[in-house]
């Protein structure tokens, strides 16, 4: 069983980052890393990010932007060192502020609100595909605004705390 154990030392880098999520995580991690690994070498490289910006609507992305990101990493960033990252990022997270976080890659000004089509088209296009009924749920349940918003940040806060916050 020696092998084994040399093989769980290099990919974990002396703990095991696999045994920090369930299966079913670590399935949906692969899928974000796969969707990301645009050009499928098995490494999220900057130009991966770059055209996963540009999947997501964000063009204009910087080159310092980019960099920073992939220098967050001690290498390249293979799946068992993006899963290790997202490992220690998700340390001690606060679920309502990383559900925000994720709203906010939507909201590149801050606004606090998404446009509901917008939304939608995102979530049937993008990853993990919503179907017409799964939309239909989310909207009876969170509905947009005279304007057409979706108030992410309540959203948010619903999700993790099962009540509406007063709007006082």
């Amino acid at each position: 069983m020696a092998p084994k154990k040399a093989k769980k030392r290099a990919e974990g880098g002396g703990s095991n980052v696999f045994s920090m999520f369930d299966q079913s995580q670590i399935q949906e991690f692969k899928e974000a890393f796969t969707i990301m690994d645009q050009n499928r070498d098995g490494f999220i490289d900057k130009e991966d990010l770059r055209d996963t910006f540009a999947a997501l609507g964000r063009l204009n992305v910087k080159n310092e932007e980019l960099e920073a990101m992939v220098k967050e990493a001690p290498g390249s960033i293979n799946f068992t060192v993006f899963l290790t990252m997202f490992g220690e990022k998700l340390k001690g997270a606060d679920p309502e502020e990383t559900i925000l976080n994720a709203f906010k890659i939507f909201d590149p000004e801050g606004k606090g609100h998404i446009k509901a089509d917008y939304i939608k088209t995102m979530l049937m296009t993008q990853a993990d595909r919503f179907n017409e009924e799964e939309i239909h749920q989310m909207f009876a349940a969170f509905p947009a605004d005279p304007a057409g918003n979706l108030d992410y940040k309540n959203l948010c806060y619903v999700i993790t705390h099962g009540e509406e916050k007063d709007q006082e």
